[in-house]
């Protein structure tokens, strides 16, 4: 029987410090090498058969991972936080962090965290940067506001940004003086460039083969657009890694975390540890989402008079996350199930 080698990588932005265990936890070889592909390849060609490799994940282990998994029985990628937890130590350096990881592989103790495809995480990619996309457009307009006020110069909150607007207040305000109309002038053109450019990746993902299908599926739920959609599909990656729609709440960050001891029961606010963009989202599309659906509608006003206004929110979020996971589980479209139906039901 083939014996299984265990390799802890412990990776950087220009060196990968690596361990090798086999099923005894005897040290096979370690060493450091530079993180380059060419490297990684002729490393590969010295290790032993077969052999198994982990890392935490970082910015840089989606190509080290891509690399590795065609010649590795397994490639696995552990959570950052679980694994601090699990291999916690008064002394660390990276030839420690390389040991502690092979033997949370070897010994089955790996907290290990989803991969996505790389065709998923490519388009991820896209859809992260036209979000970036959307920021720097707002920055840009703020900035637009800002000089005019600076300047002291009266303007419409509502119509600033509109292109007649913007241009008749230009050629009409005696306040905005020569020097500040070129900076202005900038800043406008900046938007326009960005909202062109985000809205050329935003059509480019909804026509993909690999998305279009979903995102329209996704799409026949009440106050789902095609950005929600987008982002639902590219950071979930696969649905079915949800076991319950709890879980996928939790991933989501619309639930907080709880810190109980002797019957003293704490919750926080909405956990830190969650998938931001999708939370994001989801927040931003529940604001929204009364005005398109009457049951949403329902819900926030049930939840408003419990509370607030931001527990009404995130119970349309989190009913939001509830239809989406059926949705995409069932690979169906959404249907509204009509009050006497619910009844009889």
């Amino acid at each position: 029987m083939e014996n299984m080698y265990y390799i802890g990588l412990d990776v950087h932005k220009k060196t990968i410090g690596y361990c090798v265990k086999d099923g005894s936890g005897r040290i096979y070889a370690e060493a450091e090498i530079p993180a380059t592909r060419l490297d990684l390849d002729m490393w590969m060609k010295t290790l032993p058969q077969p052999w198994t490799a982990a890392m935490e994940a970082t910015i840089f282990t989606a190509w080290i991972y891509d690399h590795l998994k065609p010649h590795a029985a397994a490639v696995k990628v552990a959570h950052p936080l679980m694994l601090r937890a699990i291999a916690a130590a008064k002394k660390k350096n990276d030839r420690i962090d390389a040991h502690k990881i092979a033997d949370c592989l070897r010994c089955n103790f790996l907290p290990e965290c989803y991969m996505a495809s790389a065709e998923i995480r490519e388009r991820r990619r896209t859809l992260r940067y036209r979000n970036l996309l959307v920021r720097q457009a707002v920055q840009m307009k703020n900035k637009i506001a800002v000089l005019l006020m600076e300047a002291g110069v009266s303007y419409n909150k509502q119509k600033l940004h509109k292109v007649g607007y913007f241009r008749e207040l230009l050629a009409t305000n005696q306040d905005i003086d020569e020097g500040l109309k070129p900076l202005l002038r900038l800043c406008r053109e900046t938007v326009v460039r960005l909202g062109k450019t985000e809205s050329a990746l935003v059509r480019s993902l909804q026509r993909d083969s690999l998305l279009m299908e979903r995102v329209e599926r996704l799409m026949t739920i009440p106050a789902v657009g095609p950005i929600t959609a987008l982002t639902w599909a590219l950071e979930v990656g696969d649905v079915q890694r949800f076991s319950s729609i709890k879980k996928a709440i939790s991933y989501c960050g619309l639930c907080g975390a709880e810190n109980s001891s002797a019957n003293i029961i704490k919750r926080t606010p909405l956990s830190k540890q969650r998938n931001k963009h999708l939370q994001t989202m989801l927040i931003e599309a529940a604001k929204m989402a009364p005005r398109n659906s009457p049951d949403l509608a329902m819900l926030y006003d049930r939840e408003k008079q419990k509370g607030n206004a931001n527990r009404a929110t995130l119970a349309v979020a989190r009913k939001l996350v509830a239809y989406l996971v059926a949705v995409d589980r069932r690979q169906k479209d959404f249907l509204v199930v009509e009050n006497e139906n619910r009844t009889a039901a």
